[in-house]
């Protein structure tokens, strides 16, 4: 009796992600000067569910306040 699993039926289900390659965490506010993410959030973002990637993706452009302009200027 086999019991493996079958294989997959074509390639995994695409994650909506904010990365942009850019991974600089800003030691003031914690958050990636890129995407705007925690660190803890960005570690755990694949096992997210939908509606919490949803959730925290909302809120990412109030974020990008808590980090200085000139900071965000050498990514501009």
């Amino acid at each position: 009796m086999n019991d493996a699993s079958p294989p997959p039926s074509g390639p995994p289900k695409a994650i909506k992600t904010p990365c942009i390659k850019v991974c600089v965490v800003d030691g003031e506010s914690g958050l990636c000067m890129g995407c705007y993410r925690q660190l803890n959030e960005v570690a755990g973002w694949s096992g997210f569910t939908d509606a919490e990637r949803d959730a925290i993706l909302a809120d990412l452009p109030t974020r990008r306040s808590r980090i200085r302009p000139e900071k965000l200027a050498m990514f501009s």
